[in-house]
């Protein structure tokens, strides 16, 4: 595959990454977009049905991971950092969602700064931002 082709298809799967964030209101059921949007740290946690919650969030989970994942092999061309970071999401997803299930079930005040930073991380593809630069530098340093 050309470079050009690859760049191509790696543009295409980042716009597809912002879209998700761009429709997110209108793709996924989450009472906390407009909870973080504002001065959440003084008022209660939005009433939210469970089980919708975290199928929403793990679909979102699901999607930005399979399009980072295509991310990873475009930039990369290596199966084997594929097949790594398979892992490293399905163990953050595992940690993550455990403790995004706490955070909803026992919502606190004093809990929330950290509940909005563990929701970030399934809700963005922030895991993407740290495996793109740390396989870059593995690749320098080989």
């Amino acid at each position: 595959m050309s470079k050009t082709v690859r760049y191509i298809l790696i543009f295409l799967l980042i716009v597809m990454l912002v879209l998700i964030r761009q429709f997110e209101s209108v793709l996924f059921y989450d009472p906390y977009l407009v909870f973080f949007q504002n001065d959440y740290l003084y008022i209660d946690s939005p009433r939210q049905e469970t089980f919708k919650l975290v199928a929403f969030t793990s679909l979102r989970y699901v999607m930005n991971t399979l399009i980072s994942l295509g991310i990873l092999y475009l930039a990369f061309m290596d199966k084997s950092i594929v097949k790594f970071s398979v892992l490293v999401y399905t163990v953050a997803y595992a940690i993550l969602i455990l403790i995004f299930l706490y955070f909803v079930i026992n919502p606190k005040q004093e809990d929330y700064y950290l509940f909005f930073n563990v929701r970030r991380f399934l809700i963005q593809p922030v895991i993407l931002l740290l495996l793109l630069p740390a396989f870059y530098y593995n690749r320098l340093k080989k």
